[in-house]
C-alpha cells in the first residue's frame, strides 16, 4: 500500500494493469508506484471545476502517463463513487450513446484539499533531501 510509503492517507491502487504491466524485477518501479498511488487524487483534481465523462478523464490521465490506458480508469472511478468522493449522472451525447459524467462531492473536495497539503509537504521534503544529497556528494 502506497499510503505507508507516502504518508498521504488512504491511497490505493486499483489499476489492474499496474501490477501486471509495470512491475519490474524488484516490484513496482518508482514511477509505477507513484502513478498508482496518486491516480485517484488526480481524478479528483480534474473534477474540481467541472464534471467530466470517463473517456475524457482516461484520455487526460493517459496522456499525462498517470494511468496505463483507457480501460484502467473505470475500476478507479467505481471505487471513488463507492467511497462517496464522486457522484455520477448520465447525460445524452450529440456524438453517440449517453455518457456517464463524474462530479466531485463535498467529501471528494475535502479529500483533495487534504491530499494537496500532504503532497506539497511530501514533495518539499523529498526535494530538500535530494538537494542536500547533491550538496553532500559534491563536497
Amino acid at each position: 500500500n502506497n499510503s505507508a510509503i507516502f504518508g498521504l492517507g488512504e491511497l490505493r491502487c486499483d489499476d489492474p494493469l499496474c501490477a501486471v504491466e509495470q512491475q519490474g524485477e524488484r516490484g513496482h518501479s518508482f514511477n509505477a508506484s507513484t502513478q498508482c498511488g496518486v491516480a485517484d487524487r488526480c481524478v479528483l483534481a480534474l473534477l474540481e471545476h467541472r464534471e467530466r465523462y470517463g473517456f475524457d478523464l482516461a484520455k487526460t490521465l493517459s496522456q499525462a502517463q498517470v494511468i496505463a490506458g483507457e480501460g484502467t480508469i473505470y475500476p478507479l472511478l467505481s471505487r471513488l463513487r463507492r467511497d462517496g468522493l464522486v457522484d455520477t449522472v448520465w447525460r445524452e451525447s450529440t456524438e453517440g450513446p449517453p455518457r456517464r459524467y463524474y462530479a466531485l462531492t463535498p467529501a471528494g473536495a475535502d479529500a483533495l484539499v487534504q491530499f494537496r497539503a500532504q503532497w506539497t509537504q511530501f514533495t518539499r521534503a523529498v526535494n530538500e533531501l535530494m538537494d542536500n544529497a547533491k550538496e553532500v556528494s559534491s563536497e
